[in-house]
């Protein structure tokens, strides 16, 4: 391996229609969250389906596309990294935050 990378592949569903932020500079941003399915048979044999929600957000033009033609249950195969930030509440608590930045989006499906 000559490069390791942050890279975060992942094809599931809106859980929400996306919050769209226009900041002060005229750049968009898109947050949204999505979910993932894993399905596996129990000891018993019967079928269970492990859902996992991943936060997302999106720059610029992606989050222009994202704006525009993505709703809640929308089916998508996004590519990103994962980063981690923390930040500060106004009562003073400290909050850890996970997110999947997109830099790639391929939507699925029927609209």
């Amino acid at each position: 391996m000559n490069a390791l990378k942050n890279k975060v592949q992942l094809i599931g569903n809106l859980g929400n229609t996306p919050e769209i932020i226009t900041l002060d500079s005229g750049k968009k941003l898109a947050k949204f969250s999505i979910a993932t399915n894993e399905s596996y048979k129990n000891t018993e044999g019967e079928k269970v389906t492990e859902t996992q929600w991943h936060q997302v957000i999106a720059w610029n033009k992606t989050a222009e596309i994202i704006e525009n033609y993505l709703q809640k249950g929308s089916e998508v195969a996004l590519e990103g990294k994962i980063t981690y930030r923390s930040y500060e509440t106004k009562e003073g608590e400290k909050r850890y935050v996970t997110e999947i930045v997109c830099n790639e989006l391929l939507m699925i499906g029927n609209k």
